[in-house]
């Protein structure tokens, strides 16, 4: 439902047209020491920056979860950015049991 606010107020809490989506992840990781935790890590956040988005969230060596949204103020994360994604977790040795979650309001969660 779009909101009676006038368009500064939109912009300002981004709401409806300003709104930004973002999505979350998560996997179990296949790494036996932390030096390949790390190794994963860093080709997936190579991944994420490569596509000017974000992320943030965590893990340990067995499981890992994060929710990635953009990088620029009034951008948003794309469908094309979660298949994306979800491709290259696939195509990982390293990460199994991938789920990535639709596009929600990263400031809403709506």
């Amino acid at each position: 439902m779009p909101s009676t606010k006038n368009r500064r107020l939109r912009k300002k809490l981004y709401l409806d047209e300003f709104a930004i989506l973002g999505f979350e992840l998560s996997c179990t990781l296949d790494v036996k020491t932390s030096d390949e935790f790390d190794s994963v890590l860093n080709q997936l956040v190579d991944f994420i920056e490569s596509r000017d988005l974000s992320m943030g969230g965590g893990g340990n060596a067995e499981l890992f979860g994060a929710f990635i949204c953009p990088n620029n103020r009034y951008a948003s994360a794309t469908n094309e950015d979660r298949d994306a994604l979800t491709a290259w977790l696939d195509e990982n040795k390293s990460t199994k049991n991938v789920t990535v979650g639709e596009l929600v309001d990263a400031n809403y969660g709506a």
